[in-house]
């Protein structure tokens, strides 16, 4: 069912709530890794008084009859995990883009299920007399830390018309004001959309190592396209990460950060059941990997609560002398028993050091595997290591959200105790 109905609170001056349904074509795309991009029809009524005054604020409600995208084939949804956010669009003697906003109140939705979205609420000041027309835009779906974003492709139709009559203060007919009269905007945590946008840090300059005094050097951080082995099958996804050098002696002390929000729990996770591993890449004068991984949880995550992706540490000893590079690898993650495995589909460089050859490093892609009591791993053609069957233990399957990109798509813990086993 759609909650809240067509009520609607009006403003003293403004005239009797009118609504009808439309519907339009619309193109869904489900985060990275999830499903395929779905061209639909949504279906909408939009409540909004029927005559009302320049100056009033008024209320409107956006109804969904019908989602254009179905939950994908993955996951079951719980109740109240699901919220809509979207943009109303007033158009007419006034221009202007209302914010609506929904509630996380929904039904339980099996897999494959009609998406049963709750009523998205708005306001709109009226700054102008004459006819205000008032038509249905894009909207957001998010569930568990991820966003379905749907768009209309073609034109929508009118959903509801206030007639907006002369007012004190008010602007005369025909003299639209800008569209900073809307209100009620989402939250950014809440109906933040996905982009590819990704912010960046200043890479290390290639003179970046020794002779210079510098001993910290902050890696660029670059959006990742990795192709992942999950419990539910090959997944293609992104995320950005950032790797950061600490120079120790001849040595350094790395740190791979996944930057960006992360995703809620889909279950109660126990403590020590989850840990991240990667393999940084070294390229340029140096070959090989180096391991760096990250601590388990050390409390339990309860359900509807955020994942974290620690930083993950280990440390770098050069087996060659001069412009080395380092590139996010294979990424691992152990979790209760089940493994991912995602590995780039292309080599992205984050940090670049002027490194000098230390005795026993990884040298030019020599199998010199624990060259550094465990620190650095090396494969003879200085590619990504193999992870599969690291001695961490069985890998599960974790969902990673970065605002703007997905790793795994939606995050699937498998053998969950007292909780059916997501295939």
């Amino acid at each position: 069912m759609v909650l809240g109905g067509a009520g609607l609170a009006l403003g003293l001056t403004a005239g009797t709530a009118q609504a009808a349904e439309v519907s339009y074509a619309t193109h869904c795309v489900p985060p990275a890794g999830v499903a395929d991009p779905i061209d639909g029809t949504t279906k909408v009524e939009v409540t909004a008084p029927a005559t009302a005054k320049v100056g009033d604020t008024v209320d409107v409600v956006w109804k969904f009859t019908q989602a254009a995208s179905k939950n994908p084939d993955i996951i079951d949804l719980p109740a109240d995990t699901v919220l809509p956010t979207g943009t109303l669009k007033a158009a007419g003697a006034q221009t202007a883009d209302v914010a609506m906003t929904g509630t996380r109140t929904n039904p339980a939705i099996p897999k494959g299920g009609d998406m049963v979205l709750s009523d998205m609420k708005g306001t709109l000041k009226l700054t102008t007399a004459g006819t205000v027309t008032l038509a249905p835009g894009a909207y957001t779906v998010n569930a568990y830390g991820t966003n379905t974003v749907c768009t209309p492709t073609g034109t929508v139709p009118t959903s509801a018309t206030i007639n907006v009559t002369a007012g004190d203060g008010g602007s005369p007919s025909g003299s639209p004001t800008p569209s900073d009269s809307t209100s009620s905007s989402a939250s950014p945590s809440e109906s933040a959309s996905p982009s590819d946008s990704t912010s960046t840090s200043p890479s290390a300059s290639p003179s970046d190592g020794t002779g210079t005094g510098q001993t910290d050097f902050t890696g660029k951080e670059v959006s990742v396209p990795y192709a992942c082995k999950t419990p539910i099958g090959d997944k293609n996804a992104t995320s950005p990460v950032q790797i950061n050098a600490s120079k120790d002696g001849g040595s350094y002390a790395l740190t791979v950060k996944f930057n960006g929000s992360v995703m809620d729990s889909p279950a109660d996770i126990p403590a020590d059941s989850v840990k991240p591993s990667m393999e940084v890449v070294l390229g340029g004068a140096d070959k090989g990997t180096v391991h760096a991984e990250g601590p388990t949880n050390s409390s339990p995550i309860k359900s509807g609560d955020p994942i974290k992706i620690p930083d993950l540490t280990g440390t770098y000893k050069p087996g060659a002398s001069g412009s080395s590079t380092l590139s996010p690898g294979v990424l691992t993650v152990n979790a209760l028993g089940t493994t991912t495995t995602c590995t780039p589909t292309k080599s992205l460089v984050s940090l670049t050091l002027d490194t000098t050859e230390q005795a026993s490093g990884a040298s030019g892609g020599s199998s010199t595997s624990g060259g550094t009591s465990g620190s650095t791993s090396t494969s003879t053609s200085g590619g990504l290591a193999e992870t599969g069957s690291s001695s961490h233990g069985g890998l599960k399957a974790l969902g990673l959200v970065s605002g703007t990109a997905i790793l795994l798509g939606v995050a699937v813990f498998t053998f969950m105790p007292g909780r059916r086993r997501l295939r």
